[in-house]
């Protein structure tokens, strides 16, 4: 068992989600701030890895009132849960995320943290779990926040290394995009998925559209997983 994995992301016209020195990493409108507070208000957990946590002021919370009653009209609880997931462990202990206790913080590592690390993160965090040796092992974390947060709805934030994992992994049910009038260039520009990506087309995880929607300048696009990425090295 697991929870249903839906990514949501804002990016420029060529891929893009900030520029090439980062120095810009939120560029979607109020309706795309909006957009991204009402999927949160249908998940039971948001996840994002270490360097968006530490990137930007984030709480990675449900926002204003009416988002959290948003939520406890779906009968969710009026906060989610936050999951912060680092392979190593490096994890700013000043990020605003640990600035705001209203709902657990939950962070996902590799037994490769160093435990000077992990000791800190424990101080800071509601729980600290270590999933794989060097490499974060998702199926197994995603059926431990089932099993034992209730985590039925699981809202993934990004960034693109984090993406890249979860969609190899063969976790993802659906993505929403929102494409922005921008366009960003430059090969270090991180984009919504990166990582080790695939080699070959037959290893690329498929998607078909679902629905799609125009706002202003922006479009608002929603896909769904057609085909389940088959995890690397399984066996057919």
């Amino acid at each position: 068992m697991k929870p249903f994995v839906f990514i949501n992301m804002a990016m420029t016209a060529d891929g893009k989600i900030a520029t090439a020195n980062r120095a810009i990493s939120s560029f979607g409108s109020k309706d795309d701030q909006d957009h991204l507070l009402e999927l949160r208000a249908t998940a039971d957990a948001v996840m994002a890895g270490a360097r968006t946590v530490d990137s930007a002021d984030v709480n990675m919370g449900p926002g204003p009132a009416r988002f959290r009653a948003m939520r406890i009209k779906r009968g969710l609880a009026e906060y989610n849960l936050r999951i912060i997931v680092s392979r190593s462990g490096s994890i700013n202990p000043g990020a605003a995320i640990f600035k705001h206790p209203f709902s657990p913080i939950l962070i996902l590592t590799t037994d490769a943290a160093p435990k000077s690390r992990v000791k800190k993160l424990r101080d800071l965090a509601d729980k600290v779990e270590s999933f794989g040796d060097r490499e974060i092992d998702f199926p197994a974390a995603l059926a431990w926040l089932h099993k034992q947060w209730g985590v039925k709805r699981l809202l993934c934030e990004g960034g693109g290394e984090l993406n890249d994992a979860v969609v190899r992994a063969g976790l993802v049910d659906e993505i929403h995009l929102t494409v922005c009038p921008f366009i960003f260039a430059g090969r270090e520009a991180p984009t919504i998925a990166d990582g080790a990506g695939v080699s070959n087309l037959a290893s690329a995880a498929q998607f078909e559209l679902k629905s799609r929607r125009r706002v202003g300048a922006e479009m608002f696009l929603v896909y769904r997983a057609r085909v389940a990425l088959r995890p690397p090295n399984s066996v057919a």
